[in-house]
């Protein structure tokens, strides 16, 4: 198998130039490469439309952010299109390593069930810590889940089980996925020799609280309201399927949260947020949450008029 057969998809969301480098090095490894930005400003996609015109990609550029898990399918589309067998598929700010592609084709071919195989992934590794993530594997070695950055999917996957789930917009779409992948009777895979450098939120620091030391992920105000909802539904959805993963992932998660109220910063409107995002999964109120932002500005600029009080939050990194 060789990078002929594979289509790579890097979805960019107000990109700087860390995310041109990574966009470079991804089509050294690949046949062919399509990018889709989501809402990037006119001086943004200038550097974006430059890089296609002299790197050979396609540019596909939505005039609002759509989401994480529609700009993958936009992409996919394009590449299954064209007649792709293949797509690999990465964040903006995920780096790809030598011999990437090499590595997770390999893994394919030397998996003993690999017809059955319906996602490939590397492993992850912090570029700040060099710390990997644990890694939660089912009875046959491979992860239970996987993020969606780095990960190689052959294109008949879309045709039996369907898209990424554009409702989730962001957060869990990686998730719910590999999940839908398994309750359908397929298999993933990773490969111990592709190495990822890829950074799951922005942990910077430990932070002390009593006797434990601890390192928050960070998330911003807006993408809390995200992680709430949409755990919250996958679980109600995958729980009466695998209820020993969820049990575990619903034990990491309860930890994720406390710390983030413990050792984060803003936490009154991550706060906030996360009752919100609660609230809209219990009733089903999925897609894009219209007002969240302005919500989030409107609170920023009282914060503004109060002596001693600022506000440092962005709108929400751009992950699966």
């Amino acid at each position: 198998m060789t990078d002929k057969s594979v289509c790579a998809v890097i979805v960019t969301y107000h990109p700087g130039t860390p995310a041109l480098t990574n966009i470079a090095k991804v089509r050294e490894q690949v046949r062919k490469l399509v990018v889709v930005d989501n809402g990037s400003s006119a001086d943004e996609l200038n550097p974006l439309r430059m890089a296609s015109n002299n790197g050979g990609y396609e540019l596909i550029e939505n005039s609002e952010n759509r989401g994480i898990a529609e700009a993958l399918n936009q992409g996919v589309r394009w590449a299954t299109s064209q007649g792709y067998p293949w797509v690999i598929l990465f964040d903006q700010d995920s780096t790809i390593t030598g011999g990437f592609v090499e590595h997770m084709f390999a893994a394919w071919e030397s998996h003993p069930d690999r017809e059955r195989v319906a996602s490939i992934h590397p492993r992850y590794v912090d570029p700040n810590s060099g710390l990997e993530p644990r890694v939660r594997r089912m009875k046959d070695g491979a992860p239970v889940v996987s993020m969606t950055s780095g990960s190689l999917l052959p294109a008949w996957i879309f045709d039996r089980i369907g898209w990424f789930a554009s409702e989730y917009f962001i957060d869990c779409v990686d998730l719910e996925y590999c999940l839908r992948i398994r309750a359908a009777g397929y298999l993933i895979a990773d490969s111990k020799q592709a190495v990822l450098l890829h950074a799951a939120g922005h942990a910077s620091r430990n932070v002390g609280f009593l006797r434990f030391d601890f390192r928050p992920t960070n998330h911003d105000a807006v993408r809390r309201y995200y992680i709430a909802r949409n755990r919250l539904v996958l679980y109600r959805k995958y729980c009466p399927i695998f209820p020993r993963w969820m049990a575990k992932s619903m034990y990491d998660y309860s930890r994720e949260t406390i710390k983030c109220f413990v050792g984060e910063q803003d936490r009154a409107r991550k706060f906030r947020n996360f009752l919100l995002g609660t609230w809209d999964g219990l009733i089903g109120k999925m897609g894009r949450r219209e007002g969240l932002c302005k919500i989030i500005l409107a609170t920023s600029a009282i914060k503004k008029l109060i002596p001693g009080k600022s506000s440092t939050s962005k709108l929400p990194p751009h992950r699966g």
